[in-house]
């Protein structure tokens, strides 16, 4: 299994879609993943720190894990199949533990709230991955686009960013962990 680290959220400018950057600890490839907006807002708010009156969803969980007496010791993205990632949580206690099928994102925001490492299976991101040279030249055809389309068309795609993504995927913001 290869360590990674979240880069960060973005906008696909042409679907509208949250895409979750997972990056390898130690190398140069990451893995895009097209996710949910809900999903998006909650490692968003996970890696810029927010915090809420109530849990929400992903700190439920985890707080329903931590009173069952387990911990989440990792978290993997583990598959591949007709353009659908799969992931697993793996959890621990002293008296042994399990496996549990999730989604990335939500394997991922888990992760982050209780500081668990994530992993993926090799022949993922082979299949899936991209360097940095290859994101490079994929950001360079997106602005290619952008640059070809008509003023109408791309204050649309803008104001339709704008109405539906919270603040931190506006405009196709990118945000960061650290």
């Amino acid at each position: 299994m290869i360590r990674m680290t979240v880069q960060g959220l973005t906008i696909d400018p042409a679907s509208n879609s949250p895409i979750l950057i997972l990056k390898e600890q130690d190398g140069e490839r990451s893995l895009p993943i097209w996710i949910g907006l809900l999903e998006a807002t909650a490692i968003a708010s996970e890696l810029e720190k927010v915090s809420f009156a109530r849990p929400m969803t992903h700190d439920l969980l985890r707080n329903v894990i931590a009173e069952l007496g387990y911990s989440v010791l990792k978290v993997e993205v583990v598959d591949l199949k007709d353009n659908t990632f799969y992931a697993l949580i793996h959890l621990t206690a002293a008296h042994g533990g399990l496996a549990i099928d999730a989604r990335p994102s939500d394997a991922v925001a888990l992760a982050l709230r209780a500081q668990a490492p994530i992993f993926i299976d090799p022949k993922v991101l082979e299949a899936a991955g991209s360097s940095e040279k290859q994101l490079g030249d994929q950001d360079d055809k997106w602005s290619e686009l952008l640059d070809k389309m008509d003023p109408e068309t791309l204050a649309s795609i803008k104001c339709n960013c704008q109405r539906s993504a919270p603040r931190h995927l506006r405009q196709g913001s990118l945000a960061r962990n650290g």
